[in-house]
């Protein structure tokens, strides 16, 4: 089974008008594959101006985050009817800044893959452990606990439309990057996690990695097996070099 490649650029609390016409205009004439999709992820004030701009069929919209709830009195949150009236195809699910920054729990984060599938948006979830949890070994056990309340809310069924990220939250704008062998062998790890659920699904899930991936390495993370792209923080704000990651998926 040939999975989707996906590269998601996001930009967190980065950004402007002029970046959106800089990076557009990049990569909009660049002809991908057919199996390689490129999400760019700006701040919600952004999110109608890039869309836009987007020409390249192989290029969707996507947002950082969502409400898990469809409406209401909840000050400063954004519903998916609204991700939706701005072409928004994806939405970064449980950001380890978000977990660990603004408190979203495992359960809420499950509740936000709820309401993006239910709303047509394909959810890109984040999981990902600690410096800490990982010398003590607690990589899988973390993973499994952020991954289960999910499956335990959707179903494993519903895994088909969604894409899954591991970011070792201690590879995260530090300038460390898990070893390709490490990072495929925790790719591998979460694939047989959904696998022993169903094997079928676990197949055409797409995983991505996410910890300072940049021009100069991604091409050996994407060659690994379990694999299939990034979700990009830093680079996506240098053209050049998110241009570079682009191309390497389209290669792997």
């Amino acid at each position: 089974m040939q999975r989707q490649k996906i590269i998601v650029g996001n930009w967190k609390m980065n950004g402007n008008l002029a970046f959106i016409d800089t990076i557009t205009s990049e990569l909009n004439n660049v002809v991908f594959t057919k199996n390689v999709t490129v999400v760019l992820c700006p701040s919600f004030i952004y999110l109608s101006a890039l869309s836009t701009k987007i020409s390249n069929k192989n290029i969707k919209l996507g947002s950082q985050n969502i409400s898990e709830h469809s409406s209401g009195a909840y000050t400063g949150e954004t519903s998916a009817d609204m991700l939706n009236e701005m072409s928004v195809k994806y939405v970064i699910i449980g950001h380890s800044e978000r977990r660990c920054i603004f408190g979203e729990t495992d359960n809420q984060i499950a509740e936000k893959v709820k309401r993006a599938l239910a709303n047509g948006l394909t959810p890109i979830l984040c999981i990902g452990e600690s410096e800490p949890e990982r010398d003590q070994q607690k990589t899988e056990t973390v993973l499994s606990q952020q991954l289960q309340p999910v499956i335990d809310k959707i179903g494993i069924e519903k895994f088909k439309d969604v894409v899954v990220a591991y970011e070792p939250v201690w590879a995260i704008g530090t300038g460390k990057t898990a070893s390709p062998e490490m990072a495929q062998q925790t790719h591998q790890f979460i694939r047989q996690f959904l696998a022993n659920n169903n094997a079928e699904i676990a197949e055409g899930v797409s995983l991505l990695y996410g910890g300072s991936v940049n021009a100069a390495n991604s091409k050996e993370l994407f060659a690994q097996t379990d694999i299939d792209g990034g979700l990009i923080g830093g680079a996506s704000l240098k053209v050049d070099e998110f241009k570079i990651i682009c191309s390497t998926a389209q290669g792997s």
